[in-house]
């Protein structure tokens, strides 16, 4: 009895398509009676069985059991030594320390090799480097480099060899270098030595040197050899694609060096082995020999414009030629009219023939003219022009370039083509010189602006203008002159639609500077860029702010004047919020303005540096406006703005100038300390006098302005100084040896500060070690006599040093110091003085005295201390001068925090930190205090306030002011969270609120309200309470606007109507944008029932009855129409649906097997799934099957 399985088709077809066609048996079964399924084997065939099968039985089953070939790692270990007299850090403490750690720790960085280290017994260094062979040749030469002493050898090889030595882009020598852990220093072409210097250890240069010596002697072996052979033989010898020559080479082993076609040089040049070389030259003499007996030149008559047409296309019509006679060169001179043929003598009479028969063709069938057309117009027919008439008559029209200037066009071709492409020519140049064309003057600065990227927009004018030929300049030559070309009247159309955008552009471009003080710049730019931003995007214009590590002050404002106007007045508005900034109109002609400006603005750039950098701003040039402003701190404004009127007066009078040249490095020095020199100067003359600034190009020119008589006697002065700086004397002076260090540390920092304070004056110390104690002074006589009394200064200041100790505790240290230091740094430079604070002590001694207070001073005020006993880590000491000293402590205990306390109520506090502590942050940075509010569990009225006494009294202020606006802001707030409820229908509720919230939202903003509707799921609360919060008033008015549209509402009514419920979404629409027009045109509200309703056809209108009845009939309307499509519609479907046949919906079978394993009798028992021998696992070795007699032998 036979076992049947089931397979679905699906299945079935996957394993038949794996099977090849003999295997597969086709069965058609009309039914299961007409014949048996076939058996599982029969379907299934099983694999052929392997016949050594038999021969391994004992082997262990599995593919695991064969040999992998061994893959070879790509990771190698190399181990060397370093003797103990090669290693470069011998004198270490402990091994593996210091420098030699270091460097290793690099180079596995760089390499990415593994370094070991060992040390060997006699005290050699062992090395094992692990990793990929390129980052272990890499590493072991850095180690060689760095780690072991280097030697340096020198080789001598013939200049010639070195190249070879170097290799093809560097590679060799790059690879020697790699090999023997050396550096290879080779001479440049230049140098006429021909020693290579390597250095690097003992065994590392003895290799390289014999790798090089090596090379040197493969190189002698060779020899050079040149043969002189005729050009015209030159392509005999190579032979086609160079390949007679290839062979010549490869079978004889020679380089050989035949001049391209291009270089007029005769000589072919052999290098190789002597021997091999020899034959080399035999077979290119024998070649040329042979080809010297059967060569033959000669040449073709044909006009030069012919020529092209007798190469063709490409080459094509030589090709045909030189294909059949590959041995006959063809040569055509430019300008010639004759055609040079050389090659075998037959082959050239052939191919000559074949060419005067072309030549005779050609001149039978071809002509050519020249006409003369002016050059102005060529560039107007090139293009489309040309290349039409070359297409239409089978013409070919050469026109001269450009730089040629020449008026002659010549056209060669068909004769009847010629004469009519001559005609056509003629026509359009014609046509030309009747068109009309016109040069409009725009900026160049705005040229690109007009093309637009990549040419759109010059694009869109040109299709606007299709007649119009517009012509840019080219940017390198700065013309501002654009030609238009074409009809008058379009040229005219296209001028005024260029001069209108123009116009506009001008607009937008308009520009304006505005000084502000650098300080100032992140207030404008405000937190993330928040009120540039809001500033651009308000005014529309483009505001562009300098570097921050940038000198310049000046923002730029750009776009139109009215915009770039209010966006300056903004600007200017926040730096007088933010500083005590004064500004001054001073009424100067117009006229004397460009005077008092200066060249490149020097002159007013000058008083605006010397008046504290306060901002001066002119009128715009030829607006007409005398008025001059002057801005920045009070007194400063009123310095420069009598200088200003001074300097007016001045040049209303009568102005005189004069320009004399000084080295820079003496400015310093006729300026004099604080300016001296300079004012003494100016007041005793009354002339200006203007150094350069220091973006000036030409830093030797000092300007002097005023009367003449003032000008000419400051002239002769600062002449008489730079004449005394000129005169170089050497001078010596007396300075105490145990004073030379405080002059020479610090690199000479010392030095340096006197040599650019006194015009660049040399001074020499002795050198260290020597006990001399004179010091030379070299320079300008003034500024050595100058230098000599300043370095005396110092001494007298070092002897007369004394050491004062300030004590104030460690915990202010940081707050005294400021940031990075700056406190610090700018009382040492005010009182000239040293100061060092001590080290920080870290775990201070438990003391038994009370807790430091907030004020900074101990319980007590240290009454019970002893005087002069404070602690070492709090005692800062200042040296230099005892009067500057005391000055300076003063200034330090003058840095010293205090504490103050204010009332603040306590519920206060938390608006005062404000979200994140924003708010007590923005106080702490603006006061520059610290601001200490208590712990809420404290329940404390007291804020501490800590910082320097100047500041105390501001932040106190600043903190009130602030608990003032909070204290106001909770009096609103009550005022703000007055209640009132309102009792509405719940079903007037949705109404109320309206589509997306859109009815309460109008309402809470009309009123500024809150309105709240009561939980429906909270049965606790009233289902008809709405409640109103906010200002009484504003409740009260919100309530009445809800009863309002609740008694709109009442007077409502709610109709059913019976509508298909087929055209429901047709009345409703896409996104219901149908429903919603009906319902605004009607002022109405259409509800449809959901899915599942019990009557799916009543749709429910609700409105004013008059808005009720109106929205019905359009509703019923719509759907009287729409139900006839319906109808139609489903009458089609009725015709287009196909037949359902019953047979189809049975059940299918499937495909039906017999025998199949799965349902084999209990006699043949099934896999086990847990033997590892039946299903053995993937590189596990199976255990072999055991017998009764034991395993096979």
């Amino acid at each position: 009895m036979s076992s049947v399985a089931v397979l679905t088709q699906e299945s079935f077809a996957e394993h038949r398509s794996g099977l090849v066609p003999q295997q597969i048996k086709v069965a058609t079964l009309n039914s299961e009676e007409e014949s048996d399924p076939p058996t599982y084997k029969d379907a299934f065939p099983p694999l052929p069985e392997k016949a050594a099968c038999l021969d391994s039985a004992q082997e262990p089953a599995g593919a695991w059991s064969t040999k992998i070939r061994p893959i070879k790692a790509s990771v190698i270990t190399q181990v060397f030594h370093v003797p103990l007299e090669e290693r470069k850090y011998k004198d270490m403490n402990q091994f593996g320390e210091g420098e030699q750690a270091k460097i290793c720790l690099e180079i596995m960085q760089r390499t990415g090799a593994h370094l070991e280290l060992s040390l060997a017994k006699d005290q050699g260094l062992s090395i094992m480097v692990s990793g990929k062979l390129d980052a272990v040749m890499k590493a072991r030469k850095d180690i060689v480099a760095r780690l072991q002493t280097q030697a340096s050898a020198t080789v001598a090889i013939p200049k010639e060899h070195h190249r070879f030595v170097i290799g093809k882009n560097g590679e060799k020598l790059q690879d020697l270098e790699l090999k023997t852990a050396t550096k290879i220093q080779i001479p440049r072409p230049d140098d006429p030595s021909n020693q290579i210097k390597i250095t690097g250890t003992k065994e590392g240069i003895e290799k390289a040197r014999h790798e090089v010596l090596l090379i040197s002697a493969e190189q002698d072996k060779r020899a050079v050899e040149r043969l002189e052979v005729e050009k015209a033989f030159h392509p005999f010898i190579a032979g086609p694609y160079n390949r007679l020559v290839g062979e010549i080479m490869q079978e004889t082993g020679t380089r050989i060096n035949i001049p391209p076609p291009s270089v007029s040089r005769t000589e072919i040049v052999f290098t190789g082995e002597k021997e091999q070389l020899a034959q080399a030259v035999a077979r290119i003499k024998k070649i040329y020999e042979e080809k010297a007996n059967s060569f033959t030149v000669s040449s073709v008559s044909a006009p030069s414009w012919l020529h092209r047409f007798i190469i063709g296309k490409k080459g094509q019509n030589l090709a045909k030629i030189t294909q059949q006679m590959p041995k006959v060169h063809i040569e055509f001179t430019e300008g010639e009219d004759r055609i040079t043929l050389e090659g075998p003598t037959e082959d050239v009479s052939v191919a000559q023939e074949q060419i005067e028969s072309m030549v005779k063709d050609l001149v039978n069938r071809m002509d050519y003219v020249e006409i003369s057309i002016d050059h102005r117009f060529h560039r107007h027919l090139i293009g489309k022009s040309v290349n039409r008439i070359k297409d239409q008559y089978k013409v070919s029209v050469r026109i001269p370039p450009d730089s040629e200037k020449s008026n002659l066009i010549r056209i060669e071709g068909d004769p009847q083509g010629v004469q009519q492409a001559k005609r056509e020519l003629l026509e359009l140049a014609s046509r030309m010189e009747n068109e009309r064309t016109k040069d409009l003057i725009i900026e160049q600065r705005f040229h690109r602006t007009i093309i637009g990227q990549k040419g759109e927009r010059i694009r869109e004018i040109r299709d606007k203008f299709p007649e119009v030929i517009i012509n840019f300049p080219d940017p390198a030559q700065k013309s501002d002159i654009v030609q238009l070309r074409g009809p008058k009247n379009e040229v005219e159309k296209c001028t005024k639609y260029l001069q209108k955008m123009v116009a506009d552009l001008v607009e937008n471009s308009y520009s304006i500077s505005v000084p502000i003080f650098k300080q100032f710049h992140k207030n404008i730019i405000g937190k993330g860029g928040a009120n540039i931003k809001k500033i651009r995007e308000e005014s529309n214009t483009k505001i562009d702010l300098p570097a921050e590590n940038s000198n310049s002050e000046t923002i730029i404002i750009t776009g139109k004047r009215a915009n770039c106007e209010a966006a300056r007045s903004r600007i200017l508005s926040i730096q007088k919020d933010l500083a005590n900034i004064a500004e001054v109109e001073v009424s100067i002609p117009a006229k004397l303005h460009n005077s008092l400006i200066g060249t490149k603005g020097r002159l007013i750039r000058a008083i605006m540096e010397e008046c504290g950098g306060v901002h001066i701003h002119f009128p715009v040039e030829g607006s007409g406006s005398d008025t001059v402003i002057i801005r920045g701190p009070s007194s400063d404004v009123e310095k420069a703005r009598k200088q200003l009127l001074h300097l007016a007066e001045e040049k209303q009078t009568k102005s005189f100038t004069v320009d004399i040249r000084a080295k820079p490095e003496y400015h310093k020095f006729l300026i004099g300390k604080g300016g001296g020199k300079i004012r003494k100067v100016r007041d005793s003359t009354g002339a200006r006098i203007i150094f350069p600034a220091a973006e000036d190009k030409d830093q030797d020119l000092i300007t002097i302005i005023g009367k003449e008589d003032a000008v000419r006697e400051a002239q002769r002065e600062l002449e008489a100084l730079i004449q005394n700086l000129d005169n170089v004397v050497e001078d010596s002076m007396l300075v105490d040896p145990k004073h030379h260090r405080h002059f020479v540390i610090r690199r000479g920092q010392v030095l340096r500060e006197i040599a650019e304070e006194y015009g660049g004056v040399m001074v020499s110390f002795p050198r260290s070690g020597t006990q001399s104690d004179k010091v030379t002074l070299k320079g300008a006589k003034e500024c050595v006599e100058a230098a000599k009394k300043r370095i005396q200064e110092i001494i007298e200041d070092l002897e007369a040093q004394v050491t004062v100790e300030c004590a104030i505790p460690q915990r202010f240290h940081r707050s005294v110091m400021g940031p990075k230091g700056s406190r610090i740094q700018q009382i040492t430079r005010d009182h000239n003085v040293q100061i060092k604070f001590p080290d920080r002590e870290e775990n201070p001694v438990p003391s038994t005295e009370p807790a430091v207070q907030e004020n900074g001073e101990e319980a007590g005020e240290g009454r019970e201390a002893e005087p002069g006993s404070p602690r070492r880590c709090d005692i800062i000491v200042i040296s230099g001068r005892k009067e500057r000293c005391e000055a300076a402590k003063e200034a330090l205990e003058a840095l010293v925090p205090v504490t103050i306390e204010v009332e603040v109520p306590f519920d206060l506090h938390r608006y005062i930190i404000g979200q994140k502590g924003s708010g007590i942050r923005k106080m702490m940075d603006e006061f520059e205090v610290n601001i200490h509010v208590p712990a809420p569990e404290r329940q404390s009225d007291v804020i501490a306030i800590t910082g320097l006494a100047a500041n105390l009294d501001r932040a106190k202020a600043g903190l009130l002011e602030r608990v003032k606006e909070l204290q106001a802001e909770q009096e609103d707030r009550a005022l703000r969270s007055f209640k009132l409820s309102v009792t509405v229908d719940p079903k007037y509720h949705p109404k109320i609120i309206g589509r997306k919230g859109a009815v309460i939202t109008q309402i809470r903003l009309e009123h500024d309200v809150n309105i709240q509707f009561p939980d429906k799921d909270d049965g606790s609360q009233p289902q008809d309470q709405i409640t109103i919060t906010g200002y009484e008033k504003n409740t009260e008015a919100a309530r009445n606007a809800i009863l309002r549209i609740v008694g709109e509402l009442e007077q409502m009514v709610s109709e059913d109507v019976p509508l298909d419920h087929r055209v429901h979404a047709r009345i409703i629409g896409a996104r219901g944008k149908a429903i919603r027009k009906i319902m605004d045109e009607f002022k109405v509200d259409i509800r449809f029932p959901q899915t599942g309703a019990p009557d799916p056809n009543c749709v429910t209108v609700t409105g004013l009855p008059e808005n009720v009845e109106e929205a019905i009939d359009h509703i019923l309307n719509l759907e009287e129409e729409y139900l006839a499509d319906v109808v139609d519609s489903e009458a089609l479907q009725g015709y287009l649906k196909p037949p359902v046949h019953e047979e189809s919906k049975a059940p299918s079978k499937g495909f039906v097997v017999r025998d199949a394993p799965w349902t084999a009798s209990s006699s043949e028992k099934a896999p086990d799934v847990g033997s590892s021998e039946e299903f053995p696992s993937f590189g596990a070795q199976v255990a072999p099957k055991t017998l009764p007699w034991g395993p096979k032998r």
